[in-house]
């Protein structure tokens, strides 16, 4: 094997994230990388919001109130969870899909070229020396969180890139290929 494989294999999520996080260099190779990925006619459906800081406590806010929305019946320790998830990771990076009208790019391609660009994201963190974990669930369909992330109508929410430093040790991966995975035709 090689390094770049050697990699790609040990590469895992983490869901234990702590400061630092990516500086704006570092974040502009991670950009750089998600433009790299397959996007058919060029169309780059994709486009990134960062959120740090104290912002990390505003989208607590619109995440609780997106749950009350959702059910008004949360218990406050529903609640709590909901405000207090933006502070997993000290940045979160919001991966929205742009859906373009296109005679030979349908919607569907346009989302899967967003999900790499998440992908590829999430992999330059991890070579920068950070971790992340991809996180989707009811928020990332929300429409009470996409209009306080000023979407679109043509815009979707591919996920929430919880990005740091990793917090103890990387869990154990299973390298076995699952049986099946591959048949022959």
């Amino acid at each position: 094997m090689n390094a770049h494989i050697d990699f790609l294999l040990e590469r895992n999520s983490a869901p234990r994230l702590t400061e630092p996080a990516p500086d704006a260099n570092a974040l502009n190779v991670m950009l750089k990388s998600a433009f790299r990925v397959p996007d058919h006619a060029g169309l780059r459906p994709v486009r990134f919001i960062s959120i740090e800081n104290h912002r990390l406590g505003a989208l607590g806010d619109v995440f609780e109130q997106a749950l009350i929305n959702r059910n008004p019946e949360a218990s406050e320790s529903q609640r709590e969870r909901a405000r207090k998830s933006p502070f997993r990771a000290p940045m979160i990076v919001v991966v929205v899909s742009k859906i373009t009208e296109h005679p030979k790019v349908p919607a569907e391609e346009q989302r899967l070229s967003a999900g790499c660009s998440a992908y590829a994201m999430l992999l330059a963190a991890e070579a920068l020396g950070y971790a992340g974990i991809w996180r989707t669930g009811d928020a990332s369909r929300d429409p009470f969180i996409a209009k306080a992330l000023d979407m679109k109508e043509n815009e979707e929410v591919v996920g929430f890139l919880y990005i740091g430093t990793r917090t103890g040790e990387p869990k154990g991966l299973d390298k076995k290929l699952p049986e099946g995975c591959l048949n022959c035709w």
